[in-house]
């Protein structure tokens, strides 16, 4: 650990026991930073499962559920036992990485420490809003104040250029950055004997062909795509298998569908899995990664997969298509069920070229997480100077003056009442 490192308190809306892209991005963050960088804290929510046996503090605030609808649960950012144990950090720097409770939390803090804000943004929240509100009233509310809490940030960061596309839909004006997430396997598949493993837990022959797919089991991932793929690629031929990774509100229904399309036998799901070297030895047994979604800002499954050798299919377009050269370190499809089996079919006639895309999604999609902590640390040090020398823009908005008067409160103890 740096002797003289900075304090960065990292704030997001999920974290283990929540397995998805940015609790994994935050957790690799904290452990960088706290090895090899300086000092980190976790600012979370409550989870009645977590165990935070971590090398960094994690500092949890109450919650309520929303698992129902949206699979997560809701922090409470107004916690004045948390507050005051942040104020009593001595942090250099917030990061947080959702636009929604985090910041509201961060920002309540900023006022009363005068330490800058970063946030990354991850998620495609316009489609969200979208997606999950149909009332056009409550769409407008929830983008304002989305968008108010992303402006009130001092940098703004985003993880791929799709994801800046994404935050100016969402009616974002000012500067940002991207900040491209990292791996945190290392490169190289998994040892032989983790990959036999595999093959002895699913029953495979060595030479049967393996598609897969790792991430939360959601249609928006593209998983209809897949199963009506697998099934016109069943019609031909039987020598390969399916596995699907993960969990998530639609798996019931995601089954339901599989075997309705008669996919038993073929396809085969396996829930959540948390530990990294068996994630690691699934992506190195996979033969082709399918990754046809849209919704994804980065995409980060695929280039695990590229550490492990193995290539991924992905959506002509997407994010998680960024650096995606199709036919050479991948390949890229429309949203069509027949082009996914086409280029699948072309890939088990033909395994070598399976291989060689393998080799050259290793040599240019992989990006270590020590190499993007490494960068995302030095910017901390440009956005904490900036704004030490007062480079910002006064902020005047009424949800400026919201928190300011929050701030006041809790600054003469006038909200010691709440938990």
């Amino acid at each position: 650990m740096a002797e003289k490192g900075m304090h960065v308190c990292l704030m997001n809306d999920s974290f283990p026991p929540v397995i998805d892209g940015v609790s994994n991005c935050v957790q690799n963050y904290a452990d960088i930073i706290e090895r090899e960088l300086g000092y980190a804290l976790v600012c979370t929510p409550s989870y009645p499962q977590a165990k935070d046996d971590y090398l960094y503090p994690v500092l949890r605030y109450p919650s309520f559920s929303l698992s129902r609808d949206f699979g997560y649960r809701a922090g409470m950012p107004f916690s004045s036992k948390t507050i005051k144990q942040l104020r009593q950090w001595p942090m250099d720097v917030m990061h947080v990485h959702c636009p929604i409770m985090s910041m509201v939390m961060a920002r309540t803090v900023r006022e009363l420490v005068h330490r800058p804000i970063i946030l990354t943004y991850h998620s495609k929240f316009d489609m969200d809003i979208q997606q999950d509100i149909s009332s056009p009233a409550v769409q407008e509310m929830a983008t304002s104040a989305i968008l108010a809490n992303i402006e009130a940030a001092d940098a703004v960061w985003t993880v791929s250029e799709g994801a800046s596309r994404s935050l100016r839909a969402l009616g974002y004006r000012g500067d940002y950055r991207v900040m491209q997430n990292g791996v945190d396997f290392p490169l190289g598949a998994a040892p032989e004997e983790a990959v036999r493993a595999v093959n002895e837990e699913l029953h495979l022959s060595p030479e049967t062909p393996l598609l897969l797919f790792i991430g939360r089991m959601m249609w928006y991932k593209g998983i209809r795509q897949i199963l009506d793929a697998v099934r016109l690629l069943r019609n031909e031929r039987s020598d390969f298998r399916m596995l699907f990774v993960g969990d998530g509100q639609e798996k019931e229904e995601i089954v339901r569908y599989a075997r309705e399309l008669g996919l038993d036998g073929c396809v085969t799901f396996l829930g959540a899995v948390s530990g990294r070297d068996k994630l690691r030895a699934y992506y190195s047994r996979g033969n082709l990664f399918l990754f046809p979604s849209d919704y994804d800002t980065n995409g980060l499954v695929v280039h695990e997969a590229a550490a492990c050798g193995t290539a991924s299919v992905t959506l002509e377009g997407s994010c998680a298509a960024e650096g995606v050269v199709s036919g050479r370190n991948g390949l890229t499809v429309d949203h069509s069920p027949e082009a996914l089996a086409r280029v699948c079919r072309e890939m088990l006639i033909h395994p070598e070229r399976m291989r060689e895309m393998g080799r050259w999604a290793q040599k240019e999609l992989y990006l270590s997480w020590e190499d993007s902590v490494r960068r995302a640390y030095a910017e901390y040090e440009n956005v904490c100077r900036d704004y030490r020398e007062h480079r910002h823009l006064p902020r005047n908005g009424k949800s400026d003056h919201f928190f300011r008067t929050v701030s006041k409160l809790y600054r003469y103890g006038k909200v010691s009442h709440l938990r």
